[in-house]
């Protein structure tokens, strides 16, 4: 699917269009109220709720995030709000054993695969949350800006080579571009026909500097074009349309198309409600009404919407999701506390082989929890 035939095919004339439209061309399936504008994907009502309500959980985590972050009971957090349909609806794209290779606020994928309630351990400091990510084909968040595509790309060359019908996908946002180990993945990845999807989170900002400063390319799609293989432009806030692009890149990948596994870059325009993180203050960067013009593209009334129109959902429906979502994510945030921490997890992992000066850190930070008891080492709420 070309950003040409997508344009030609869905996006429509902007006079038509009574509600600001802030993304340009992209392709799109549906409109602000949820009516469709182009090619539904062909999935069971059930699919089509499943999705609604994973969008649902992620808006419905976020909020509790954030909540927890200001108690003091989780770590900085990077909230989700506003992108919660590009993460949900590719990840149901997907084969369930295809991995997922994912920045820091694609928290919709880890609810899409079934919302370990180690995920929120990993927020709390417990680095053992990790772990139950690796039960769901999740790679383990990465903090480094772009630091996980040369392995989402390696893991897809594995895949090659092993004739494993498995597809990579890597999640990253716009900042990513700007860095090194991007334009290292998608090299190898188009030379050597890597079945790897590349999804960019295109929010229009990295931290506070705006995309526009970041690179003199119209869009990030077109960087594919340097790398041998196809960029496509999509509505980040369309939960439909992401779906069915991140689909066909996945087939395409396996080579289920005419184009024998070949990997394929995604842009989702889309835009983050919130701030960066929860140590981050948008307003010194950010036009406090810059977000009005999306607010019509939030992706959970547009989906709610398709499904009212089509007969799907009615007011029974969407109650009992907003509570099952409520009762998953209180459930989830009730097991991550039960964790217990074991301060020598903190060195664990961070070497192969532990260095004799982490070694003896280690043994004097063990040492003064025995003299002095482990509630010393807790901060007083």
């Amino acid at each position: 699917m070309s950003d040409a035939d997508a344009d030609e095919e869905v996006v429509p004339d902007a006079s038509d269009d009574p509600v600001t439209d802030p993304m340009g061309d992209v392709y799109r399936v549906l409109g602000p109220d949820g009516e469709i504008r182009g090619e539904v994907p062909d999935l069971s009502e059930d699919a089509l709720v499943d999705i609604y309500r994973d969008m649902v959980t992620a808006r419905r985590f976020d909020e509790r995030a954030v909540s927890l972050q200001r108690q003091g009971r989780i770590g900085t957090y990077a909230a989700i709000e506003g992108q919660e349909a590009s993460s949900v609806a590719a990840t149901h794209a997907l084969r369930d054993d295809d991995p997922v290779f994912y920045q820091y606020r694609e928290h919709g994928a880890v609810i899409a695969r079934g919302f370990p309630a180690e995920y929120l351990a990993y927020w709390m400091g417990h680095e053992s949350g990790t772990a139950g990510l690796a039960d769901i084909d999740v790679f383990p968040l990465n903090i480094g800006i772009a630091a996980h595509m040369p392995h989402a790309v390696g893991a897809a060359m594995a895949f090659d080579y092993r004739d494993d019908d498995r597809v990579a996908c890597a999640h990253f946002g716009d900042g990513a571009t700007s860095e090194g180990d991007f334009h290292e993945a998608l090299n190898f990845a188009g030379v050597f026909d890597a079945p790897s999807v590349f999804v960019c989170h295109n929010n229009g900002w990295a931290i506070s500097i705006p995309r526009e400063d970041q690179t003199a390319s119209p869009t990030l799609a077109q960087k594919a074009d340097a790398y041998g293989f196809e960029g496509v432009r999509v509505d980040g806030m369309d939960p439909l349309a992401v779906y069915r692009v991140v689909d066909e890149a996945a087939r395409k990948a396996r080579g289920e198309t005419d184009s024998d596994h070949r990997p394929t870059l995604i842009e989702t325009v889309e835009y983050r409600f919130g701030a960066h993180t929860t140590a981050d203050d948008p307003s010194q960067y950010r036009d406090d009404d810059a977000g009005d013009a999306w607010r019509a593209w939030d992706p959970i009334p547009r989906m709610e919407g398709f499904l009212r129109n089509e007969g799907i959902a009615d007011d029974d429906l969407v109650e009992s999701v907003r509570e099952e979502a409520d009762e998953r994510v209180a459930a989830v945030i009730d097991e991550a506390e039960r964790f217990e921490a074991d301060p020598a997890d903190m060195f664990a992992d961070v070497y192969a082989e532990t260095p004799a000066e982490l070694q003896r850190q280690k043994e004097g930070l063990l040492a003064a929890i025995e003299r002095h008891g482990r509630d010393a080492f807790l901060r007083e709420e």
